[in-house]
């Protein structure tokens, strides 16, 4: 009778992690929703913010601009999870997630682009060098 106890356990275990893969698949990964969970606390935040202190963006669409952001901000953090360091991909993510940061922020806090525009593009233009000098 051992054999058999011996059998149906690695039979059970097999199972399980199956099961664990279609539960992980359904839910789109451990990652996989964090991006709404984000999306609804930063437009809760700028809601309580507008009804506590007064302070109103009026170019509320913007944060719109953040979908994207929050998907490349996940997207590097996926690769560097995959690879185990920072790689040209997720450095790549990293660096397009932080452009479209900036530019959300230019339009909610009405900032002056003259002065600030040019860092968009000496960021990119660091963020490309980086990719070119780094391996990976």
């Amino acid at each position: 009778m051992e054999p058999e106890n011996n059998q149906s356990q690695p039979e059970n275990h097999d199972r399980q992690t199956a099961r664990q893969q279609r539960i992980e698949e359904r839910r789109g990964g451990r990652y996989g929703s964090w991006v709404a969970g984000a999306i609804l606390i930063l437009i809760g935040i700028f809601i309580m913010l507008d009804n506590l202190t007064g302070f109103t963006f009026d170019n509320w669409w913007a944060l719109f601009i953040m979908i994207p952001a929050l998907g490349a901000f996940g997207n590097a953090w996926r690769a560097y999870q995959n690879d185990g360091r920072l790689s040209g991909q997720a450095r790549a993510s990293l660096i397009s997630g932080l452009i479209l940061t900036m530019v959300t922020a230019f339009f909610l806090l009405n900032l002056n682009w003259t002065i600030l525009g040019p860092v968009l593009l000496i960021l990119a233009g660091v963020g490309i060098l980086l990719n070119v000098i780094l391996p990976g």
